[in-house]
């Protein structure tokens, strides 16, 4: 089991939703947090209600702004990377702009907080590293251009950083959720599953960073029936379409 209490997580995308909640269980459990978002105001307030915690606001669309929140973080144990961005678009009301700026946010965003961290943390032979990802990254779902792929993409680098990380100390997961009641999914105008509170999705994230299994889907049994769409043939898949 990893040990939360004592250690230092740069929570990045700590602002609201899942991120908030998780924050605030983490400072429950005793860790030390840094706490990242665009928006320095939400997380000043976050950090005042939490107590034991500092502010380091950022862009992780912004090379120089990720690069500048980096070399001040100090020496980290973990790194969580939360941060998300959603529109619902299919296909036939295709917007460029939404489609990257969710692909620069969801995946290329962690790429270039992964780029900061991944080389220090092997170096020192040790560290932890968390990807919160989302169920809807294992199959094409409708509705949901730009953000299937970016899930899609960093579930794929997860399982690659497991891979290449092997034997070097450094422990990576992914965390894949459902539906999380926030103000994304409160863009959706159809039934959401099985839809979560942030608090009970963190309670689940931070049931993952205790264990070393490289991957938790949640919430069962709606986590099985979307990855049992990956087995399914195409013809059924898309049948009558």
């Amino acid at each position: 089991m990893t040990e939360i209490s004592g250690k230092t997580y740069w929570l990045v995308g700590a602002s609201e939703g899942l991120g908030r909640a998780l924050a605030g269980r983490l400072a429950a459990e005793g860790a030390e947090l840094i706490l990242s978002a665009r928006t320095s105001d939400r997380l000043n307030a976050l950090a005042s209600e939490i107590g034991s915690a500092r502010v380091l606001p950022l862009d992780v669309t912004d090379i120089a702004s990720v690069r500048s929140a980096a070399s001040n973080t100090g020496e980290i144990d973990g790194l969580i990377y939360n941060v998300g961005t959603y529109d619902p678009m299919a296909a036939t009301e295709w917007n460029t702009d939404a489609a990257l700026r969710m692909l620069d946010v969801n995946f290329t965003g962690a790429l270039r907080v992964l780029g900061e961290v991944v080389p220090k943390f092997i170096q020192r032979g040790r560290g932890d590293i968390t990807l919160v990802g989302s169920l809807a990254g294992y199959r094409g779902l409708p509705g949901a251009i730009g953000y299937s792929a970016s899930k899609s993409a960093l579930i794929s680098l997860a399982e690659t950083m497991r891979f290449d990380l092997k034997d070097t100390g450094v422990i990576v997961r992914v965390v894949n959720p459902g539906f999380i009641r926030t103000r994304l999914t409160d863009k959706n105008d159809f039934k959401m599953p099985m839809l979560m509170e942030p608090e009970q999705a963190a309670a689940r994230v931070l049931k993952a960073m205790r264990s070393r299994h490289f991957r938790t889907d949640f919430p069962a049994p709606f986590s099985w029936a979307i990855r049992a769409l990956e087995l399914l043939p195409d013809w059924l898949v898309y049948r009558g379409r």
